[in-house]
């Protein structure tokens, strides 16, 4: 049954007084605006300008400008803090109350040596993972994008995947754990200087409610039936492929076609409900078309402005890295940046000539179209309504794009077949994509969280990190794990410190913004065959709410496009109906269970160094491991 969550707004940190405003503090409190919101976004700009150049040529000493950089603008932002501090919010404006507020939040460490560190910390992490290669058996250096990602989608051989997936975890994991370490009490040493709790608290206040724990826990429970519904069929399937893939088990990580069973999208060929339809992968016709990675930036781009958005802006395709270079060191993982100055707007991606990377495309090009569109807003107010507003943006449209119809439409897809059984292709594919990330989305800063408030210790980093994945994603690690490995490292956004909560609250509101746009654009039928492209009345009102920025607390963003305050699974659960009910059908005839045991989840193995001595083990590993980085970096 559908619940819908009413979303309450932080009392501590945006309650308005009904007292009267005093003009000489409101006086005050904006001569002190203006003059930050003039200086914020050139400071902002310096400290993004090192870090760009830093992740588009990993050297030494990029890594220098971009910690001194840093530095420099922490500084700024802590001198902004401890001024804003001192007006008195009951005496101000409800707007001008709100930036104050929004300033004077920081997790930041009040001393300039941690804030050094910390930074060096990050970028050491980030070192480690975007140099990180898989040595191949005949000698080649293997790099997770494309070669790794290369290997995992397109092979089906059961230890070949597995070979990588355990490369990659031993070629990064072990050199960031102690890293890890320390940047986890250096981030808790800001937070509480600041007056939060600890890290995982100040990340949570972004989403101005008090409970968002146990709000993520009440979607996540209202989609798990529609998640285990998918993984019985996924297994099912995957069992007449490989004999390790056991009825009733927890299903071994490595044979998703994703490196961190995120995304199953990879192995649709070995799940596919009907094998006489058309394919519904465009890298095919992408390549025997010519497709260049800028023409697929432009075909993006062509969305955006069919509904009416702003076109990007010259010094976009100017300054983006759009392909991955072959004379230096980058970081791969895609990524959309706003400079804030000059409509200076960019991407960062290792674009490849595959449908997969066509849809990331779409997703930070949904970036951009928010940075432009907030760009008349306030400094403090240039950001998304909440993280997972920025994330559902591109997603949205991905929706739409991501349609057969639309795909024939552009000339990507041969034909498009309106019966059933297409319709049921189409949304298992999607389903692969969006219902199959649902539980990772969710368990990430579940552990995070549990990590910053202690619950979780470097003594059980990796047990725990096991658990939670085999208890929500019904997976399990292939090969035993030991805490002399770190396999949470060897996701991007753990060493790159990136709060992950967002994107599982954006695939649920994306569903709604669909749904919405939909109604906007007079769609009618079932919600999986709505595309949005050339309605201006649909990116009209997509567009009024990318404008607000975080002017107003997210749920009135929300109700500005959905009509409603609340964040609702209904879109989502309503989008995959057809889908939901034949899954059911094919359970019911076939007989597979559904659910999983969590034996499995960790393994110390039965080796006396990893069973006994595990934990003292992996302290004197990290130790020699921090200290060889140390001499590194």
């Amino acid at each position: 049954m559908r619940i819908l969550y009413i979303i309450f707004i932080i009392t501590v940190s945006f309650e308005f007084s009904d007292g009267a405003i005093d003009p000489e503090e409101e006086r005050n409190a904006k001569a002190f605006l203006d003059e930050h919101n003039r200086r914020a976004p050139f400071e902002y700009r310096n400290s993004e300008l090192a870090l760009w150049n830093y992740e588009t040529n990993l050297t030494d000493f990029n890594q220098a400008l971009k910690t001194q950089a840093s530095l420099a603008f922490s500084m700024f932002t802590q001198s902004a803090l401890v001024n804003a501090s001192k007006f008195d919010a009951n005496k101000l404006s409800e707007d001008t109350k709100r930036q104050i507020k929004l300033i004077a939040a920081s997790a930041s460490p009040k001393n300039p040596a941690d804030i050094k560190r910390k930074s060096e910390l990050n970028s050491q992490m980030d070192k480690i993972y975007s140099s990180g290669k898989v040595k191949d058996a005949n000698g080649e250096m293997l790099s997770l994008n494309p070669d790794l990602y290369k290997i995992l989608a397109e092979s089906r051989d059961y230890e070949r995947l597995l070979f990588v997936w355990k490369g990659w975890r031993d070629a990064v994991g072990p050199a960031i754990r102690p890293l890890y370490q320390q940047f986890v009490d250096i981030s808790n040493k800001g937070a509480k200087e600041n007056g939060w709790k600890d890290n995982g608290e100040y990340w949570r206040s972004s989403y101005e409610v008090e409970n968002l724990e146990r709000i993520a826990e009440g979607l996540y429970s209202d989609l798990k039936p529609l998640y285990q519904e998918l993984h019985a069929y996924v297994r099912y399937k995957l069992s007449q492929q490989y004999s390790q893939v056991k009825s009733g088990d927890a299903i071994p990580a490595h044979l998703f076609g994703n490196m961190w069973a995120q995304s199953w999208a990879n192995i649709y060929d070995l799940v596919e409900p009907y094998g006489n339809q058309s394919s519904l992968d465009v890298t095919r016709n992408m390549v025997k078309q010519g497709y260049t990675e800028l023409r697929m930036v432009q075909l993006a781009e062509s969305f955006f402005t069919s509904i009416g958005l702003d076109p990007l802006p010259q010094s976009f395709y100017n300054r983006s890295m759009i392909v991955k270079p072959k004379d230096r060191g980058v970081v791969c993982h895609a990524s959309a940046w706003d400079f804030l100055i000059s409509r200076d707007v960019r991407i960062k991606q290792c674009t490849t000539i595959t449908h997969d990377s066509l849809v990331t495309t779409h997703h930070e090009l949904g970036h951009i179209q928010y940075f432009l569109q907030y760009a008349h807003q306030p400094y403090e107010y240039r950001t998304g309504a909440n993280p997972g507003f920025h994330e559902a943006v591109g997603d949205t449209l991905s929706l739409s794009v991501d349609t057969p119809a639309h795909l024939h439409r552009i000339g990507l897809l041969d034909a498009v077949s309106n019966n059933t059984e297409s319709d049921i292709n189409a949304l298992m594919k999607m389903a692969l994509s969006k219902v199959a990330f649902l539980p990772f989305g969710f368990l990430i800063d579940q552990w995070r969280w549990r990590v910053f408030r202690g619950e979780i210790t470097p003594q059980n980093y990796n047990r725990k990190w096991w658990e939670l994945r085999t208890k929500y994603q019904g997976i399990k690690p292939p090969v035993c794990r030991t805490e002399n490995d770190f396999d949470p490292g060897a996701k991007y956004h753990i060493p790159a410190n990136t709060p992950y909560i967002r994107y599982f609250v954006s695939y649920v509101i994306q569903f709604q913004f669909h749904k919405a746009a939909c109604e906007a654009a007079g769609h009618t039928g079932p919600l999986h065959k709505c595309s949005i492209y050339n309605s201006t009345a649909a990116g009209g009102k997509l567009g009024a709410m990318l404008k607000l920025g975080k002017s107003k607390p997210w749920p009135q963003a929300l109700k500005a496009m959905t009509g409603t305050e609340e964040m609702d699974v209904g879109p989502l659960t309503e989008y995959f109906k057809p889908l939901i009910t034949w899954m059911k059908a094919q359970r019911a005839k076939h007989g597979y269970p559904i659910g999983w045991s969590n034996e499995g989840a960790y393994s110390d193995c039965n080796i006396s160094m990893a069973t006994t001595a595990g934990p003292a083990m992996a302290s004197i590993v990290g130790s020699l491991l921090l200290a060889i980085a140390s001499l590194l970096y």
